[in-house]
């Protein structure tokens, strides 16, 4: 299966569980009065909305580069995820917001929850499958957008399960104020999530570097050709694009290597750090190790 076709399939996967969770919270939450649940409603339509955006980002990134977008378009899907986990803090504080009324103000509830409980764990039950997939398929194609939606409904994996165990202790004990409680930390839970995939997204975005154990495994490949080539000192830059990797470096030769030696170093070089990561866009300038102000006039004196 084409890797575009992959992503999409699991996007549109997310969207339809998300619309069946939400339309289920939404009416048990009605029915039982249950902030936590209706929190919890509030969640899926954030998982709803944001797996909309990831559907409509993957569609987008996968575009080849045009007249417009030169680079490609592979920061859409930065751009859906930094919106998501924007989505997810929006919701998280509204949750928090509503549960402290609840708190200070008092609130009626249905401590008969069994049709709660069952939609919770029907909850868990369909987001460790869609999230697993979600997961899988992120790593396999490199997708900020997809892993952030995958870590969006892992945290609703959590929260729906706080919020059954929750709805159980109420039914036992009938102590209805543990309902807000329960709703705040879940909201807690959320914000955390939120606010990782915010942070990602928008290294992205910035242009952040990559993780120094990505740029320490290509330097190790350069090293691996010492004899002939040095990288040029500061001159790597790595960044994530979406799925892409775009690494840029300079590459010093001796000055006695030939162009085509040059040639079969870089192709060598550039061949390595590919296979070590798949879907990356490698940009390497040489020059000779000699290479000052004055080059040419101190080549001329050493012949």
């Amino acid at each position: 299966m084409q890797i575009n076709t992959k992503k999409k399939l699991v996007a549109g996967l997310s969207i339809t569980s998300n619309v069946i969770l939400s339309v289920l919270k939404i009416i048990t939450g009605v029915l039982s009065g249950s902030l936590s649940i209706i929190s919890e409603a509030i969640h899926s339509l954030s998982d709803l909305f944001a797996s909309c955006l990831t559907f409509f980002s993957v569609i987008k990134s996968s575009q080849p580069a045009d007249k417009d977008h030169p680079y490609g378009h592979g920061k859409y899907e930065d751009m859906a995820g930094f919106i998501e986990g924007d989505l997810i803090i929006f919701a998280a504080l509204l949750i928090i917001w509503e549960a402290s009324k609840k708190i200070l103000f008092g609130f009626d509830m249905d401590t008969e929850n069994n049709l709660g409980i069952a939609v919770m764990l029907i909850a868990v039950i369909f987001n460790i499958i869609v999230s697993s997939l979600l997961f899988k398929v992120a790593k396999e194609t490199n997708s900020i957008s997809l892993y952030a939606d995958a870590e969006h409904l892992r945290t609703d994996v959590y929260s729906s399960l706080g919020v059954m165990f929750g709805l159980i202790l109420i039914k036992i004990t009938g102590y209805s104020l543990l309902d807000p409680v329960i709703a705040i930390i879940v909201a807690a839970i959320i914000f955390r999530a939120g606010y990782s995939i915010s942070n990602k997204a928008g290294s992205n975005l910035l242009d952040h570097s990559l993780p120094e154990e990505n740029i320490y495994s290509i330097k190790k490949i350069i090293s691996d050709y010492s004899t002939n080539v040095t990288l040029k000192p500061e001159s790597l830059k790595a960044r994530q694009v979406g799925p892409t990797k775009d690494i840029d470096l300079i590459l010093q030769f001796q000055e006695n290597t030939s162009i085509c030696e040059c040639h079969k170093i870089c192709d060598e070089i550039e061949k390595q750090i590919c296979e070590l990561y798949p879907n990356c866009s490698i940009s390497i300038h040489s020059e000779p190790v000699c290479y000052i102000t004055n080059c040419q006039t101190s080549c001329k004196k050493n012949k």
